[in-house]
């Protein structure tokens, strides 16, 4: 019975768990998504494989050791050919002799190894592996700031569409309301069925809309939970709401922009130091290579597979060893001007590379500048239509009282309420689009991500 009442308690404390909504704030969101982000997980790990690689190539330059063990069974011994004249003076001199030499086993043990004293590719690839990783690391943050700049803006899109459907909820119960009492009015004789009609018409417009938002904020959440890396159909809470004060504090200036923030302008700098190196590593290549090495192997012959059974009266029973060390020394002396049309096209990418980082900083100073003006652009079209939107539920009021003290008409409602929804849909719709704004110009003057 114990474990049976353990069982429902674990059965339903998960259920209950499942079904539990994760909160999340702006900040929150984006910590999510660093964490769970398949693209920032790929950006990291080539981070890794960078370092990885830089290790490898360090590894060329370190001694390199290596074992061997070798047996042969030489089913048909080698034969060779001897001159007859070896044996017999008197033998003719293009006479010749077939002799087998050797035993059917042999077997050959060791070790050897070999150490880089000078190599220019060698030195070079170290200094172009560490300025991969650098490369690598950059990537990374290049990868968060768009992470962040793509979760903000979809978080800022569900706020803005929830926004709106709390409106369109208040919108809807006034004109319920005026519709309720149209319809008494039209029981009574007061109105014709017409005007009830009319103000049908602009309520199932304010319900198709709804149902619209409604589908918007949908499409959104999902957005939002695909750039967090979460799963799409888990219920999720957004705790922060839209604050514009805070959000939206002033203008901002179109000349403070440091480009050394923006990640796209280091990723160009570091390659351009790989350039560099590459086309250093070139010129150095007509120096020779240096390099030591040294081997020592056991070897033995046997007429039996024993190769291990060991007699020092028999010499077919011992290992004799063999020792060696030297130096090679590689010289590049003609490559038929390989290596030099080489570096003529290494000196070409790093010009290209100069001009692409001169584009850049043009390109990132008109960015920033065109982002500075469309938030501040923006920020005054959000304040007039907070203007309008004011100014049109103020209409609104005074048409339902003068409705209501019998010297108005539903018309008028009706277009004062219309005129309304388009004043309320154009101010969020400038809300959002401020919002995204002040993104992409933090995003352009590198000051998204602190």
């Amino acid at each position: 019975m114990i474990k049976k009442l353990l069982a429902v308690f674990v059965i339903f404390y998960g259920s209950a768990s499942a079904q539990q909504k994760a909160s999340f704030s702006l900040q929150e969101a984006i910590e999510y998504s660093i964490k769970n982000s398949p693209n920032y997980s790929n950006a990291e790990l080539d981070y890794k494989s960078a370092e990885y690689k830089k290790n490898e190539i360090t590894g060329i330059g370190l001694p390199q050791i290596s074992g061997s063990i070798d047996f042969k069974d030489y089913l048909k011994i080698p034969t060779s050919l001897i001159p007859l004249s070896a044996f017999n003076p008197a033998a003719p001199k293009d006479m010749y002799a077939a002799v087998q030499f050797g035993v059917q086993y042999q077997a050959t043990a060791g070790f050897s190894a070999s150490q880089l004293l000078f190599s220019a590719d060698y030195i070079f690839g170290l200094k172009a592996s560490k300025e991969f990783m650098n490369l690598s690391r950059i990537n990374v943050q290049r990868t968060k700031t768009e992470l962040v700049a793509q979760v903000s803006k979809a978080y800022y899109g569900v706020l803005v569409g929830r926004e709106r459907l709390k409106l369109l909820d208040i919108n809807m119960a006034k004109l319920d309301h005026s519709l309720s009492d149209l319809k008494a009015y039209n029981k009574q004789g007061f109105v014709e069925q017409i005007d009830v009609e009319r103000l049908e018409v602009a309520n199932n417009n304010l319900v198709t809309e709804k149902e619209k938002v409604t589908q918007l904020i949908k499409t959104g959440e999902y957005l939002l939970k695909f750039q967090m890396g979460y799963k799409i159909y888990d219920e999720i809470t957004l705790t922060d709401s839209l604050n514009l004060t805070e959000d939206l504090k002033q203008d901002l200036a179109t000349t403070s922009i440091d480009i050394s923030k923006r990640s796209d302008y280091l990723l160009l700098k570091s390659q351009q130091k790989l350039s560099e190196t590459d086309m250093k590593r070139l010129k150095w290549g007509y120096l020779p290579t240096l390099a030591a090495y040294a081997s020592y192997q056991l070897n033995t012959q046997r007429n039996t597979t024993n190769i291990f059974e060991s007699d020092k009266a028999n010499a077919m029973k011992q290992w004799y060893p063999i020792g060696l060390v030297g130096v090679t020394l590689n010289l590049n002396i003609f490559d038929g001007m390989q290596r030099h049309f080489k570096i003529q096209q290494a000196k070409i990418a790093v010009e290209k590379n100069i001009n692409n980082i001169r584009n850049l900083e043009m390109a990132s100073q008109m960015e920033s500048s065109i982002a500075a003006i469309m938030y501040n652009n923006t920020l005054k079209s959000l304040e007039t239509n907070k203007r309008n939107m004011e100014l049109a539920k103020h209409i609104y009021d005074v048409v339902q009282k003068k409705y209501d003290q019998g010297v108005g008409n539903n018309l008028e409602i009706l277009n004062a309420q219309t005129s309304m929804r388009e004043a309320e849909v154009n101010y969020y719709n400038a809300v959002y689009d401020a919002l995204i704004s002040k993104i992409d110009y933090l995003k352009a003057t590198g000051n998204l991500i602190k």
